[in-house]
C-alpha cells in the first residue's frame, strides 16, 4: 500500500467513502512487546476524533499501574471539563469491574472472564463506544474461558460504527481470519536479552 493507496478495489457494491469508513476489527499479536502500546496509540487517535473510548484489560492486575491508564483517565477528565476529545472508560481486573481476579480456582477465573465478555457484548449491542481496546483478550480465548466462535460472530455482527482492537499473544486463527488488520510483533532484539530489566517510561 504505497502512500496509503489500496492495491485493489473490491467489487463489493460500496462507495469509496463507505469502504473507507467501515469499522475495523484489529488484532495485535506476537511474542514481542508493543501490542498494547500500539493499541493505545490508535485509541489516542480515536479520542482526538471525539469517539467514546472503552478499554477493557483482561489479565493485568489491578495493582499494576500503567502510564497509559493515567493518561487516558486524564483525557477523560479533560473531556468532561471542556468537551474536548471523547469520553473514556478504563476497566481492569479488581477495580470496580465484575471479572476481578481473586484467589480461587481456574473455574472462578473462567467464569469471571466469561462475565466480562458478556458485558462487552451488551455494550456492543448498545453501541456504547466508538473504539474498544480488549487488552490481552487473546488469553481468555486461548485458555477456553471465552468461546472463540461466539467472539468472532459477535464482532462480525456488531452494529453501527464500532472499531475493536484485540491484543495478546497467540491470537486464535479464526480471530485472525475474521480481522481486517492483523499485526504480529516479532522480536529482533530486546534489552532483557542483555540482562536489562524493564524501566519506567518504557515498560510502564
Amino acid at each position: 500500500m504505497p502512500q496509503g493507496v489500496p492495491t485493489a478495489v473490491p467489487e463489493d457494491g460500496l462507495t469509496t467513502r463507505q469502504r473507507r469508513n467501515r469499522p475495523l476489527l484489529v488484532v495485535h499479536t506476537g511474542e514481542m512487546k508493543g501490542k498494547s502500546t500500539a493499541a493505545f496509540g490508535l485509541a489516542l487517535r480515536g479520542w482526538n476524533q471525539g469517539w467514546s473510548i472503552g478499554v477493557f484489560q483482561f489479565v493485568k492486575s489491578a495493582k499494576w499501574k500503567v502510564g497509559e491508564e493515567e493518561a487516558f483517565r486524564a483525557l477523560g477528565r479533560l473531556h468532561e471539563q471542556t468537551g474536548e476529545g471523547g469520553p473514556v472508560e478504563w476497566h481492569k481486573m479488581g477495580t470496580g469491574w465484575s471479572w476481578s481476579r481473586k484467589a480461587g480456582t481456574e473455574e472462578n477465573h473462567a467464569a469471571d472472564a466469561a462475565e466480562g465478555w458478556a458485558e462487552i457484548k451488551r455494550r456492543l449491542a448498545a453501541e456504547a463506544h466508538g473504539l474498544y481496546v480488549l487488552d490481552e483478550f487473546t488469553y481468555p480465548m486461548k485458555w477456553g474461558w471465552v468461546d472463540v466462535a461466539d467472539v468472532v460472530s459477535t464482532l462480525a455482527e456488531r452494529p453501527g460504527h464500532q472499531h475493536v482492537i484485540i491484543t495478546g499473544r497467540d491470537a486464535h486463527p479464526d480471530l485472525v481470519d475474521a480481522a481486517d488488520l492483523v499485526t504480529t510483533m516479532t522480536k529482533i532484539k530486546h534489552p532483557m536479552d542483555a540482562g536489562q530489566k524493564g524501566q519506567r517510561g518504557i515498560e510502564w
